[in-house]
């Protein structure tokens, strides 16, 4: 396993569209458009899964250059990337950026990420908001519950990351392929911990900035959730 800390260095030019970017949506019709808004100038593919909205996103962006997937039920996050990802790695992708759909992850952000992926000791690479460099505005209670989910996280997948549950990351066209999303839930984001560890997947992270609004702490996990996640997982590693 590798890990690093992200130092500043000169930027090695990555084809963008080599480069999908995978956006799990679930009754985001408030936020989607400026998301993509962001994103368009980056000149990467942008895929949207809308995961069973009560109303169809589809309207909002059928004049964007988009691919739009839509599960006809809500499924969760973890399905909804791996229908993102499947769908990726079909048309060809050679890099897999997973981005959150609530306006909380900064677009400028993902060229951060792919240079790292430049390394070939390099497979995925995690966002932080906790790294020296990283920017967050997010409450002492959650940042409390985010630093308890890195334990929980070791306990289950042997990594300590600085984060946990980041959903910004990117992954190679190698790692997406050794990859398979099982959890449904935001179990997931653990569940990709630890088929990280189990493949010998190598991985870094890179400080990020993330911005909460009162619409992305809306839509977020609580904390009670959390603890179902918790369970969730404990169950799983029971039983499986």
């Amino acid at each position: 396993m590798i890990i690093s800390i992200f130092t500043p260095c000169m930027f090695t030019p990555i084809d963008h569209l080599s480069v999908f970017v995978i956006i799990p949506a679930y009754d985001e019709k408030e936020v989607i458009k400026s998301v993509i808004d962001d994103l368009l100038p980056h000149n990467y593919k942008l895929v949207v899964i809308d995961d069973g909205s009560s109303t169809s996103l589809y309207p909002l962006l059928q004049n964007k250059p988009v691919y739009f997937l839509r599960h006809k039920v809500n499924l969760g996050q973890g399905a909804a990337l791996q229908t993102g990802i499947e769908f990726a790695l079909s048309k060809g992708a050679e890099y897999i950026v997973t981005f959150d759909a609530d306006g909380q992850h900064d677009a400028n952000d993902i060229e951060k990420l792919l240079q790292m992926m430049i390394s070939p000791d390099t497979e995925i690479v995690f966002g932080s908001r906790f790294m020296q460099g990283a920017v967050h505005n997010m409450t002492p209670v959650r940042k409390l519950f985010l630093q308890l989910a890195r334990y929980i996280n070791y306990f289950f997948t042997g990594l300590l990351l600085t984060d946990a549950h980041n959903g910004l990351r990117a992954m190679s066209r190698s790692a997406a392929e050794k990859i398979r999303i099982k959890e449904n839930t935001m179990a997931h984001a653990t569940e990709i911990l630890s088929q990280v560890a189990k493949k010998n997947i190598s991985y870094k992270e890179v400080p990020v900035r993330i911005h909460y609004t009162s619409y992305s702490r809306k839509k977020g996990q609580s904390v009670w959730n959390g603890f179902r996640i918790f369970f969730d997982l404990l169950l799983a590693k029971i039983f499986r």
